[in-house]
């Protein structure tokens, strides 16, 4: 993902990384082809006649950026459903970095002093997002993991289908022997029990935005509409517009081509497209957080900020 700080009027016109028209342009390119080609008819420099109307394009333009619309907001809404989802991950980490460190009996001093179990446990829990991340991605993890779980545990997550779910329940076992150690209480492993599920909510909640995509068939009616609809434009404008054809032509595929590559990108908001989510960021987010609640430093170095634009 491209996260760029607020830019001027002008600069977003010229933007160009994060958008979607370097995809476009071989495409835009043939609708300028389209354009000159009409022009060539209506001058009868072919041996052909075309002459179109432009009220059916009227009307199915309407049409189709109704459909478009409905197709963009069904995008945004999973793109922002895992965010929020993300989010949550978030909020239910530090929640029980907090409850490992305060609702045990007898421990040592927080932060920096937390003691041995305590350290393992954030630093399982801080590998879990990247896990996530992994599997949502349908990539490797194993380089990842291995610097963050212990050695007996990163072969019993790395032979699991869903590795996360592994990570969860080994954090359950965790608090399972700490109450049977008579460091926590009935209540307090409820407590965490209640945030385990709400990892596991979140997680299944990834895993059913992955798994389940808009319908295909409804994607590809509104894919052959635009396109039918951006080839044939041209010879509906030409009779009007003559040698303006191919700025016009171009312009409107541009805005509707565009509107279905972004649709198209936040379908899959876990992908590594421009406009996907941040999920390097946020894994690091969730790790540096949990961390910083023991008082530790990231582990690794992270990305910085070039030019004013952060690269995921």
């Amino acid at each position: 993902m491209v996260v760029r700080p607020h830019l001027h009027w002008f600069r977003m016109l010229l933007a160009w990384r994060g958008s979607v028209l370097p995809q476009l342009l071989p495409r835009l390119f043939l609708i300028f082809f389209v354009s000159l080609v009409a022009i060539a008819v209506h001058a009868h420099l072919l041996p052909v006649s075309v002459n179109l109307s432009t009220t059916p394009f009227s009307l199915v333009g309407i049409a189709l950026a109704v459909f478009l619309g409905f197709r963009n907001n069904a995008s945004y809404d999973r793109y922002w459903e895992a965010r929020k989802l993300w989010g949550q991950l978030l909020n239910t980490a530090r929640s029980l970095t907090r409850q490992a460190l305060t609702l045990p009996r007898g421990d040592g001093p927080n932060g920096p002093a937390a003691d041995a179990d305590v350290r393992e446990f954030a630093q399982v829990l801080g590998a879990l997002p990247h896990a996530l991340r992994h599997q949502l991605r349908h990539t490797d993890a194993r380089e990842d993991l291995a610097t963050r779980l212990p050695a007996a545990l990163l072969e019993r997550v790395m032979a699991a289908r869903y590795r996360p779910i592994v990570i969860v329940q080994w954090l359950g076992e965790w608090v399972q022997r700490r109450a049977q150690a008579g460091a926590l209480d009935g209540y307090a492993a409820l407590a965490f029990d209640r945030n385990l599920n709400e990892l596991s909510n979140s997680i299944g909640g990834c895993e059913r935005i992955a798994g389940t995509p808009l319908p295909f068939a409804y994607s590809v009616m509104i894919h052959r509409t635009v396109y039918f609809f951006c080839a044939a434009l041209p010879f509906g404008l030409v009779e009007s517009i003559g040698s303006f054809t191919p700025v016009f032509a171009v312009f409107v595929a541009y805005t509707f081509m565009a509107h279905e590559a972004i649709a198209s990108q936040l379908e899959d908001p876990f992908g590594t497209e421009d406009n996907d989510l941040a999920l390097n960021a946020l894994s690091n987010t969730i790790e540096d957080a949990v961390l910083d609640i023991l008082g530790e430093p990231s582990p690794l170095p992270r990305a910085g900020v070039r030019r004013g634009v952060i690269f995921d």
